[in-house]
């Protein structure tokens, strides 16, 4: 049985999308040599993510570009999604939220306006992220349980030092505000 390479975005609107993408200057042999494996995609993602989680190669995340980027994510909420958490490791970052509109043009958005954003603060033109992304639509309750905790869990599982700086949630963003 043969997979494909890239399989078609589920564009739903209305259901809740876990996406992840990654900066351009992560990508290397190994990444590479994964994404063309005939495994998978799931268990493909897993070994990306693994990988980067401990890869410094386009490790740009971090410090004020951290906090930057973790306000613009905010910031977009109930403008082209209904945020429910995300966490920015330092060469990519995994999101969920509600779709409110086609995940194309919601990832354009998030990518180039943090592309922008970033390379401001950087001083850098070249391509920030890369030009695909991981998505999988939540299936159901468990699902989106299950991939709540791996984006809660993700900085910390990483021992990544300021790993309360990258994760957030708008459930711990309401039970700040006493909601």
């Amino acid at each position: 049985m043969t997979l494909k390479q890239n399989l078609p975005h589920i564009d739903a609107i209305n259901s809740y999308q876990f996406v992840t993408f990654r900066t351009k200057d992560s990508i290397d042999s190994f990444v590479l040599n994964l994404q063309s494996q005939n495994i998978p995609n799931n268990t493909k993602q897993a070994s990306i993510d693994s990988y980067l989680d401990n890869s410094p190669k386009g490790a740009y995340l971090n410090n004020h570009i951290l906090d930057s980027l973790y306000r613009y994510l905010v910031n977009l909420d109930n403008r082209i999604y209904e945020l429910i958490a995300f966490s920015i490791m330092p060469n990519h970052v995994h999101i969920l939220f509600k779709q409110t509109q086609p995940i194309a043009k919601t990832m354009q958005q998030i990518k180039g306006g943090s592309a922008k954003l970033i390379n401001d603060i950087l001083n850098r033109k070249d391509s920030l992220w890369c030009s695909d992304y991981f998505d999988r639509a939540i299936r159901d309750e468990k699902h989106f349980e299950t991939t709540y905790n791996y984006i809660k869990n993700n900085a910390l599982k990483a021992r990544l030092q300021d790993h309360h700086k990258r994760f957030y949630s708008i459930y711990y963003s309401q039970m700040e505000k006493g909601l």
